[in-house]
Parts: structure tokens; sequence; C-alpha cells
């Protein structure tokens, strides 16, 4: 077809007759311009010959293109368009694979852009699936806690709003963001009402930081040693082992003041004690892990996968005397988890109540391992029961006592504490 000069006349005029599939008009001022009419639309091209071979390039669809557009327009102009094809054309690069490089470089600068603005929160879920395996379920909780934004309301508390964890502050800061200054910033302002969780919460987020610059997709995102700067290490607060313990005469007025709590608290808090397990593991106790007949509990062990420990007759007691609501043994009508979620209130007001000075729940766990010592139970035999990691060769390869034996000890170390606290529990303990 001959060429002539492209006007918008031409083109409105320009139609696809009904026996053909398309037609074209070229342009005759602009080589290899022109525009394809089918019958459902009208589309510029440009057509040319490239190392031999006839190519074609679509500008774009008629009238969202126009032919022509007034000087310094930024409308899409299709003959300024041809007229930049032409040009690379007699440069020999090839339009389509300019325009594929050009698309490759924008996706990509796109997705730098996304990567720069990814947040704390955003990366946060990932970094916890990628190690859940590893991780026991105290673990885990305990990253869910830290990241948690409150505000959510609570059952029978004098706070009737959940705080939020630690990290909050930092949920929609900017991974690159994260720098020294706004760090040292953070851990001063939560260091202010709670230095201890505060310490806790920047060793995890340390990891997790350490993690991301691990990962292709968040690699040198965290500036360069923000969590290392010793202007945000000074600042936290220094890990101080605690050594809160029950002595022994302090024994009765605790018994005392915990029997008067509601029967799930007062079970767990006694149970806790003469068990000396870890606060989640007893809280995460199902009946299922209960063996009535051959006396046993089942522990879900954040050191092992599990550990096996003698169900004592106070505890059997104990724990038979509670309600069955569901698969808990420590159940709760009001937590969404169907257990008991946080015993530190009830056992506070134990302690207030009995005029007793402050002590943690792990410190019940501590006061098993140090009343112990009273009936002059081989230390090995109480790491067994507890849990603990064992501190020696002989220990760790050629010490594994049945729950016979273990029973025999940790029957006489409830049967001695329970006669300090001056309950008559009807057991005695085997001679030794």
């Amino acid at each position: 077809m001959s060429r002539v000069l492209l006007t918008i006349n031409r083109i409105d005029k320009l139609t696809c007759p009904p026996d053909k599939t398309q037609v074209f008009l070229r342009d005759s001022e602009v080589p290899g311009f022109g525009i394809r009419c089918t019958a459902k639309r009208k589309t510029f091209i440009f057509e040319a010959d490239l190392h031999g071979k006839t190519i074609r390039v679509t500008i774009g669809e008629y009238p969202a293109w126009l032919l022509d557009a007034p000087k310094g327009s930024t409308e899409p102009n299709a003959r300024r368009r041809a007229r930049e094809l032409r040009g690379m054309i007699d440069q020999g690069v090839d339009p389509r694979v300019q325009e594929k490089l050009a698309k490759a470089e924008s996706e990509r600068q796109h997705a730098e852009k996304v990567r720069q603005d990814v947040t704390l929160a955003d990366v946060w879920p990932h970094y916890v699936s990628a190690n859940a395996a590893r991780w026991s379920r105290t673990h885990l909780l305990a990253h869910e806690r830290l990241v948690h934004r409150g505000g959510e309301p609570r059952v029978r508390a004098k706070v009737k709003v959940t705080v939020p964890g630690p990290l909050a502050p930092l949920l929609d800061a900017r991974l690159q963001d994260l720098e020294a200054d706004r760090l040292a910033a953070w851990v001063e302002q939560e260091n202010a009402t709670r230095p201890t969780v505060t310490a806790l919460a920047f060793r995890m987020l340390r990891a997790f930081l350490n993690w991301c610059d691990e990962q292709p997709e968040y690699a040198q995102l965290v500036p360069a040693g923000a969590h290392e700067a010793k202007k945000v290490r000074q600042k936290v607060a220094k890990s101080n082992a605690k050594d809160d313990c029950l002595q022994r005469e302090q024994l009765a007025t605790w018994f005392t003041a915990v029997q008067q709590l509601s029967p799930v608290f007062s079970a767990y808090l006694q149970v806790l004690l003469l068990t000396g397990t870890r606060r989640e593991e007893l809280a995460d106790l199902r009946w299922s892990d209960i063996d009535f007949q051959w006396k046993s509990l089942r522990i879900a062990d954040k050191v092992e996968s599990e550990r096996v420990i003698p169900l004592t007759p106070h505890v059997a007691v104990l724990l038979a005397d509670l309600p069955r609501i569901n698969d808990w043994v420590f159940s709760s009508k009001t937590a969404q988890s169907g257990r008991i979620q946080d015993p530190r209130d009830a056992h506070n007001r134990a302690l207030a109540a009995a005029n007793l000075p402050n002590l943690t729940l792990h410190g019940l766990r501590r006061s098993f391992g140090t009343l112990s010592e009273w009936v002059e139970c081989p230390v090995g035999v109480v790491a067994q029961i507890q849990g603990h990691k064992p501190s020696a060769t002989a220990e760790k390869h050629y010490r594994k006592r049945p729950l016979d034996l273990l029973r025999m000890w940790h029957t006489r170390i409830e049967t001695w504490i329970l006669q300090q606290a001056g309950l008559d529990d009807g057991t005695q303990c085997d001679e030794v």
C-alpha cells in the first residue's frame, strides 16, 4: 500500500473491509510508522528491517495514543515514539530487546523499593515461622508476647486492656531505620517500666536482626552494627540471677494462703512447688498426660521432647479433685486457650495475704530443688525430675534412673515438704 501522511481525518475514516482481518495505513513522514486497523480497534505500529528480518513493534492503541502532541506535552505521542524506534534501528538496536530490559529494570527498581520499605512487623512472622520447628512452645509464646500490640480486653484484672509488648513501638519501623540511635532510645524508654523484660526483648531482637542479614531478601537492610553499638548495649539492663526461694519455716504460711485460692489456681501452685516443673510445662498439662494407674506425669520438656516424672500421692489427690472441663488439667472458662494463662496475679495475692516476701513462679521451681537437699536426695535425681540437662559425663551417659527409683525419692521430698507445712497427707515415704 502506498504511503500517505497520517492525519487524524484519515485515521478516523480508515475501516477494515468485512472480507479482511486487518488493513494498514503507512506514514510517509516517518519510515516504518503506520496504523493497523481491525474490525475492533486501531493500533499505531512500527515496522523495520533489522539484521535481515522484519520486526514489528506495537506503539499503542488509537485514540489513547495521540498521533501528534503539542510540544512539551507528556501525553502519549505515536509519531514521536516512531522516530525514537527509527533511531534505535539505525543504530542496530532491537527495540523489543530494549523494551524488555527497560521493563526488567523497572520491575527491579519497584521490587527494591518494596524491599526498602519492609517493616519489622512484616518480617517478624517469617522469622518465627522459619524457626518454629526447633523452638519450644514457651519460646514461641515469648516471641508472640514481644510483638503484641496490646489494647485487648482483659478479664478479672486491674488493668482492663492488655499492655503492648516491649517490641510494639518498633513494629512499624522499617528495617533500614533501626539505627543505633533509634534502638538506644527504644531501650531507654522501655527501661523506665520493665528493664528485665526489655533486656530479654533486646536479646531476641538481636537474634532476629542477625537472621535478617542472613536472608537474601532482607540482607543489608538493617544498618550495619546498629544493635552491636556501644551506645545501645550500655543501656540494656544487666541480667542478674534471681535467688528467690521458699524457706522451710515459710512453708506452712505459704500452703495456708495458697489453699484459700480458687481450686484450679490452688492446685496449680501446689503442684508447681511439689514437682519443680517450669510454669508453662505445668500449665500445658493435659488429662491424657496423667496416668493415675501407674502414677506418672508426662511433661512436655523444653530441653527434650518430653519427660516422665512420678505422680506423687498428694499431687495425685490435687489433680483428681479438679473439674474436667476440657482437655486441659488446669482449665479456665474465661481464657481463650481454655487453660490458665497467668497464675502470677493469684500467687501474688496469696503472698500478700500471708505477708510473705515476693516470690516468682520460677522461685517455686527453685524452692523444690533447694528443699530437696533436706532429705539428702541425689542431685541427679532432682535434675531428672526437673528436666535439667545432665551436668557431668556420668550423668549424661550412664545415669538414666527408672521411674520407680525417681518415685521413691520424689515421694520422700513431697512428704517432707508437707510435714514442714503442717499438712497430714496420710502418706509415708519409703526408707532409703
